[in-house]
């Protein structure tokens, strides 16, 4: 169980046992520093480096540990390096892996299908069933760019001249094999948006949305709303209303592996409506339900029952005899990236992943007899083999999933910035730039380094957990030179009277975007 409302833009950790109502975190814009004239040449790096040794110096940091990598991406020389060859926790700047891979081996312009597959002979209007709805991995089904995508389907198959399916309607998401949930993820995140399980069948970004609203008078339930409606819970408990100006006391839990949402506290009868997000347990259910409604809009009639197939189950032998009777796409595999880059969101990267560990699988000629791994441990082997190719070293990349969720993922500050550089060699590179949250613009920078030389500047990815704070990306100092950067703290807690570790990071991004080097 964890704590609700937590940005979508950051990767958290542990949370505590219960789920309390709290308020979302507000980022704090960094105050624009008056601009000085800087130095240049040596001068200009010595005093860089200086700065930065004086900021991370500082007796609040004596139990923490920082490392920092910066590079020149013009000249290839290293312009600041602090324990650079430390391995720290990456948290959400893991993503820049996964974006790699997923460039690397499925390209730029690659889509993900979602399929509706059955027999094609179709006699009066009746397809002889089972109908099954297989998904394919597509992170964005069901968001404002494929809102109609049951209906597409639904479309598609009327289209063909079917009425009746003889048969059972069947929502498979095995193409993934594995656990939902990628390695090393904590259990006490999964029932928390940001931790959505992973699934071939993704829809809505497996995220069910409550809004808890107080009876009119004290002594009365609470009522509880979910949206979509098709992937209400069974919910056990109350929750209820209790007299104007007390306190609000909103306990949502729902143990780890159950469907079941429990539900107790209360809310004050004046009390304005709560908004939670949590995971959906079971997201090919909702696709499913999702897809009957949308076939009986068309008319269509279903003789059977939804069911569900997920891993270990499969039916290989079922889909063999069947053929693709609908289909919709997602977006272009850049388009996945910057979504999921901009926001940080976990399920869009972790979903690459696998979608990668797919198609390694399907290459690997000793696949079905060298044992089970799963899909995401087919994924982490083909990254394993790319950093291989870029020059990383296997002890310097220790990363098991997707997203940076786990805190057993280690990286160290130079690796971190070899792939950068490797990145920003690519075809693509312009393209996964503008993909990266831009400082005081967008995504999970947009209220970061406001008013500096920064803004406008610095592209770069964030990252965030309990007592973790990274930033890695690119930056053009004053001079026009582009730097590839990693900045990571590990092991810190700001103190109450002091700046919080986003203004110390933020501040080392400002240094590097004013600086006015080379030498």
């Amino acid at each position: 169980m964890s704590l609700l409302n937590r940005r979508p833009s950051v990767s958290l950790g542990r949370a505590a046992p219960l789920l309390l109502l709290a308020a979302g975190l507000a980022c704090t814009p960094l105050t624009a520093a008056p601009l000085v004239p800087a130095a240049t040449g040596a001068h200009a790096s010595a005093e860089l480096a200086a700065k930065i040794d004086d900021l991370i110096g500082q007796p609040r940091f004596a139990a923490a540990h920082w490392g920092i990598a910066v590079v020149s991406l013009d000249s290839g020389r290293t312009l600041y390096a602090h324990d650079a060859d430390r391995l720290l926790q990456p948290a959400s700047t893991a993503k820049l892996f996964t974006a790699a891979l997923s460039l690397s081996t499925l390209g730029a312009d690659y889509r993900i299908p979602t399929r509706l597959l059955g027999h094609s002979t179709i006699r009066h209007g009746r397809l002889n069933g089972p109908l099954v709805l297989y998904g394919m991995g597509d992170p964005t089904l069901g968001t404002a760019s494929s809102s109609d995508w049951a209906d597409q389907l639904a479309s598609q198959l009327a289209a063909r001249g079917v009425h009746r399916i003889h048969g059972n309607l069947i929502a498979d998401d095995s193409y993934f094999t594995g656990p939902p949930f990628g390695a090393g993820w904590e259990a006490g995140d999964l029932q928390s948006w940001f931790a959505a399980p992973p699934s071939a069948l993704s829809v809505q970004e497996n995220v069910v949305e409550l809004t808890a609203t107080p009876g009119s008078t004290a002594g009365l339930p609470a009522s509880l709303t979910f949206t979509p409606i098709d992937a209400t819970p069974h919910v056990l408990g109350q929750l209820t209303t209790s007299r104007t100006g007390t306190p609000d006391d909103i306990n949502l839990y729902r143990a780890p592996g159950d469907t079941a949402l429990h539900v107790f506290g209360s809310m004050a009868s004046n009390a304005p409506p709560q908004h939670f997000r949590l995971t959906v347990p079971d997201a090919a259910l909702l696709a499913g339900r999702q897809l009957r409604r949308a076939l009986l809009d068309h008319r269509i009639r279903i003789d059977g029952t939804l069911q569900v197939l997920h891993w270990p189950q499969d039916d290989a032998a079922m889909l063999a005899r069947t053929d693709t009777l609908a289909e919709v796409w997602s977006p272009a595999l850049l388009d996945i990236l910057q979504r999921g880059l901009k926001r940080s969101q976990n399920l869009y990267l972790q979903n690459l992943l696998l979608s990668v560990g797919v198609r390694e699988q399907a290459l690997e000629p000793s696949a079905t007899t060298s044992g089970f791994t799963s899909s995401e441990g087919w994924g982490i082997k083909a990254l394993q083999q790319l950093l291989t190719q870029i020059g990383i070293a296997p002890s310097a990349s220790l990363i098991g999933e997707g997203a940076g969720l786990s805190r057993s993922d280690l990286v160290t500050p130079r690796a971190m910035v070899q792939l950068l550089s490797y990145l920003a060699a690519q075809p693509y590179a312009a393209e996964l730039r503008e993909a990266l949250p831009i400082a005081g613009v967008d995504g999970t920078l947009a209220h970061r380094m406001r008013g500096t030389v920064a803004e406008n500047n610095l592209h770069a990815k964030t990252g965030s957990m309990t007592y973790v704070h990274d930033l890695a990306g690119y930056v053009t100092t004053a001079a026009g030179e582009r730097l590839a950067f990693a900045i990571m703290l590990d092991d810190y807690e700001p103190p109450a009277d002091g700046p919080g570790a986003t203004s110390d990071i933020d501040t080392i991004a400002v240094l590097l975007a004013n600086f006015r080097g080379p030498d």
